[in-house]
């Protein structure tokens, strides 16, 4: 028997979401497998202001998590794909979650609405980079039916991400 996913909403990031975006992206676990340290809040405000641009202009972005009882979780949604290295012009979905918030369902749970949110907009197919040592990303990709494409090198990082696909 599956257990109940949690319940999640997902909304366009305010200028309040900046203050937990920026605390999520303070914990080193959080941060592990994303460069390995915490982004200052002028980049978290610059990164829900690009978010709030991307929904606006496509339907789509990054979108903050809250769950059933209104508490922001963390994030997860769509953009495209804009480095010169990897899938370059396609959608990328991700999430990152506050610590307390893994293993509880959220992960899957948002990324299956962020899937359903995207296929309204028109968008046909989207991958997902996860680095190559992160198992528990690479399980949300695969329950959401999303299969192993490529593999790239990060140039920044010299880490393998490995590229999965899905057609929606």
């Amino acid at each position: 028997m599956n257990p109940v996913p949690p319940a999640v909403r997902l909304r366009v990031p305010t200028h309040e979401d900046v203050f937990t975006w920026h605390r999520i992206f303070a914990d080193p676990d959080v941060m592990e497998f994303h460069g390995g340290r915490a982004a200052e809040l002028s980049v978290c405000e610059e990164l829900t202001a690009r978010r709030r641009r991307h929904d606006a202009e496509l339907g789509f972005c990054l979108w903050t998590v809250v769950d059933g009882a209104d508490r922001v979780v963390g994030f997860t949604g769509a953009q495209p794909w804009e480095r010169d290295w990897g899938p370059t012009g396609e959608i990328e979905i991700g999430r990152r979650l506050g610590r307390e918030h893994w293993g509880k369902g959220y992960a899957t749970a948002a990324a299956r609405r962020t899937l359903e949110r995207v296929r309204a907009t028109g968008v046909r197919d989207v991958v997902a980079l996860v680095d190559a040592r992160n198992t528990r990303s690479a399980a949300v990709t695969r329950r959401l039916g999303m299969h192993l494409d490529e593999t790239f090198t990060v140039p920044a990082s010299h880490r393998e991400s490995h590229c999965y696909r899905l057609t929606l």
